[in-house]
C-alpha cells in the first residue's frame, strides 16, 4: 500500500500550475519549459530514466519538462485503480482503454476533458485511421487520445523455426497440426533442456478465438452480436486444451504462472511455441542469441480449426491517454501538442530509433540500431507507449533487428492482413457489464481452468453454460452490448 501511495504522490505533484501555452499554428513560445506530470506504463526490463537522451530531446523540441511516472505492466492496473480512486490526478493519465468502469463514471461526472472540439487542430494525431478514433469514443465523443498501433501484427502464435527444420517438420497451419508439432517437440527435446513443454500457454484464449472464428468474446452474426462463451465451439476449444494438459504438452501450473515465468519457458529452450507480438518476440530472440545464435522464432501467419484460416485483428491502439478537467485549458493544449509531436515523423523516429549517430545509422532506407538503443529503452515497450505515429509495419520492427528479419515480418503482416478478423466489441458499452462483468469473467475463467485441468467434467461446463443462458443479468449484458452495437451501425 505504501508503494501504491508513493506512485500516486509522485504522479500528481504539481498538476495545478497555470501555463500560457501557444495554440496550434502560433509561433509564440513559453519563457520556461512547461512541467507535465504523466502516468505511463512500460513492458520492458527498465523504463527510460529522467536523463534519457531521447526524453531530453523531446523536452527540447516541445519546450516541456516531462515528469513521467513509469509503472510496469504486471502492477499497472492495481496502481491505476488507486490513482483514480485518489481523485488527485496527474496532467495526463494512461488507461488500457476508454471502457474502464471507474473512468467512465468520472467522465460522466465531468472529471476529464472532452477533447472532441480541439483534436482537429492536431494534424499528426488525426492522421491515424478513423476506426481507431471511433473505437475509443464514449457517447460519440473523444475523451481520450489513443496510443496508436497497427491493426495487424499484434499477438500471434510463434514457433521455433530452427526446431522445425532440425526435426524435418512443416510449419503448422491447423490446430491439429500444431498439436502434432507440440508432441514431437516434447518427445525430441531439440535444445536438450530435459522435459520441455510444447506450448507456453501464453494468451491461450487465442485457441478459443480460432475455434469460434472471432477476434474476441463477441462475434457478429447477421447484424447481431453473439457471445462465443455460449457456443459449441467454446466446448471444443476447452477439450483441445484439456488434451494438451493431459498429455503434458503445456505447463502443469499454467493457471498461476506469471508473465515472466512464461517468457522464461520460451527463452530457456523449454518450449518451442508461444504467443507474442512480432516486435516483442524479437527482443526475446535477441537475448537468446547471446546463448544460442541458432534460435529462430518465426510468427505463424494463421491457424484454423473448422472455420478456415483465422487471424485476430488488433484494436488499433494499446492504451489511451486522458487529461483531467483540473488541468487548465492551456496546459491541456500543451499536452495535445506534445502528443502531436510524438505522432509526427520526427517524433516517431525519436521514440522508435532514437538519435542518429547515438542510437542508429540509416543504411539503404533501414534504421540500423545499436546496443545503446536497447539500453535507452527505445521502441514500443516504453517510449512507444507515449509517442507513436500510425505505421502499419510498426510491429514488424524492434531495435537491433536485422533488415532481413524486418522484411520477413512485413511479408507475414501483409499475409495476415488478407485474412484478419476485426474486433467489433471495442468501445461498446453495457451498464450491467460494468456492474457485474468482472464477476462473470472470473467465474467463466475459473471453470474453464478447472475443465482443462480435469478438476470438473465437460458436462459441468455444459450445465454452467445452460445457467448463463437463463441468468437475467448475464442476458442483460448481451442485450445491452447488442443495443450499443446497433447504435454504432446506425451511426455509420
Amino acid at each position: 500500500m505504501l508503494s501504491l501511495l508513493a506512485v500516486v504522490t509522485t504522479a500528481c505533484t504539481g498538476n495545478s500550475s497555470e501555463v500560457s501555452a501557444p495554440k496550434p499554428g502560433e509561433t509564440g513560445k513559453e519563457s520556461a519549459p512547461v512541467a507535465l506530470n504523466i502516468f505511463a506504463n512500460f513492458s520492458i526490463t527498465q523504463p527510460p530514466g529522467p536523463d534519457n537522451p531521447v526524453i531530453k530531446e523531446f523536452e527540447k523540441k516541445t519546450n516541456t519538462k516531462l515528469n513521467i511516472t513509469w509503472v510496469s505492466d504486471p502492477v499497472f492496473d492495481d496502481k491505476l485503480n488507486v490513482l483514480l480512486a485518489s481523485g488527485d490526478l496527474p496532467d495526463a493519465i494512461r488507461l488500457p482503454d476508454s471502457t474502464v468502469p471507474q473512468f467512465q463514471t468520472m467522465v460522466k461526472q465531468g472529471a476529464f476533458w472532452d477533447l472532441t472540439p480541439y483534436l482537429k487542430d492536431y494534424k499528426n494525431l488525426m492522421d491515424s485511421p478513423k476506426a481507431i478514433w471511433d473505437n475509443t469514443k464514449i457517447g460519440g465523443k473523444n475523451y481520450v487520445v489513443p496510443i496508436v498501433r497497427p491493426l495487424e501484427g499484434g499477438t500471434t502464435f510463434y514457433i521455433r523455426r530452427d526446431w522445425l527444420d532440425k526435426l524435418g517438420l512443416k510449419m503448422p497451419t491447423t490446430l491439429d497440426e500444431l498439436y502434432n508439432v507440440m508432441k514431437v517437440f516434447k518427445e525430441k527435446d531439440p535444445d536438450g533442456t530435459n522435459n520441455p513443454v510444447g506450448y507456453t500457454m501464453r494468451t491461450h484464449d487465442q485457441i478459443e478465438f480460432i475455434y469460434a472464428g472471432a477476434s474476441s468474446k463477441w462475434k457478429p452474426v447477421n447484424g447481431n452480436l453473439i457471445d462465443i462463451t455460449l457456443e459449441p465451439e467454446m466446448r471444443e476449444a476447452l477439450l483441445y486444451k484439456k488434451k494438451l494438459y493431459d498429455e503434458k504438452l503445456i505447463p502443469a501450473d499454467f493457471a498461476v504462472m506469471k508473465s515472466n515465468d512464461i517468457t522464461d519457458l520460451a527463452t530457456s529452450g523449454k518450449s518451442g511455441i508461444t504467443t507474442e507480438t512480432i516486435e516483442a518476440m524479437w527482443r526475446w530472440q535477441f537475448d537468446q542469441w547471446k546463448r544460442n545464435p541458432k534460435v529462430n522464432w518465426e510468427p505463424i501467419v494463421s491457424l484454423e480449426a473448422n472455420k478456415g484460416p483465422f487471424q485476430q485483428q488488433n484494436s488499433g491502439f494499446i492504451g489511451v491517454y486522458a487529461i483531467p478537467k483540473s488541468v487548465p485549458e492551456a496546459k491541456m493544449r500543451k499536452i495535445l501538442s506534445l502528443l502531436d509531436f510524438g505522432a509526427s515523423e520526427e517524433g516517431h523516429i525519436l521514440s522508435n530509433y532514437g538519435i542518429e549517430g547515438t542510437h542508429y545509422k540509416k543504411e539503404d532506407g533501414f534504421y540500423v540500431t545499436n546496443d545503446q538503443a536497447v539500453k535507452d529503452s527505445l521502441g514500443p515497450g516504453a517510449m512507444g507507449k507515449l509517442f507513436m505515429k500510425h505505421d502499419p509495419y510498426m510491429y514488424a520492427y524492434a531495435p537491433g533487428m536485422p533488415k532481413e528479419i524486418f522484411e520477413r515480418n512485413k511479408k507475414i503482416i501483409d499475409a495476415k492482413a488478407k485474412i484478419s478478423t476485426p474486433r467489433v466489441d471495442i468501445g461498446l458499452y453495457s451498464e450491467t457489464n460494468i456492474k457485474y462483468g468482472a464477476d462473470y469473467t472470473k467465474k467463466i475463467n475459473d471453470i474453464k481452468t478447472q475443465v482443462v485441468m480435469g478438476k470438473v467434467s465437460i458436462e459441468e461446463w455444459d450445465k454452467f453454460v445452460a445457467g448463463l443462458k437463463t441468468d437475467a443479468n448475464y442476458q442483460k449484458i448481451i442485450q445491452e452490448m447488442n443495443a450499443s452495437y446497433k447504435e454504432r451501425l446506425a451511426a455509420k
